[in-house]
């Protein structure tokens, strides 16, 4: 069946480590806090935002290169 679209690649993230790429869309899973690096996204004038606070459910769309979770899941949709 054709829908005329693809899902794009994604990756759950779970850890606390820093994931590092080109993504699109983040979708948290669960409640959770994260520092995010972006080409077009800032918080203050600065592209690294610290400590964004996600509830389950929410998105941030944007280029975003890395991805450090502090708590909480996500998946983090690929370019």
């Amino acid at each position: 069946m054709n829908y005329g679209y693809q899902y794009p690649a994604g990756i759950i993230i779970t850890d606390t480590n820093a994931h590092t790429g080109r993504f699109g869309k983040v979708h948290c899973l669960t409640d959770a806090e994260a520092t995010f690096v972006a080409e077009n996204l800032t918080e203050n004038g600065s592209s690294t935002i610290n400590g964004i606070t996600m509830k389950a459910s929410s998105e941030v769309e944007g280029v975003i290169t890395s991805i450090t979770l502090a708590s909480g899941q996500v998946i983090a949709y690929s370019l």
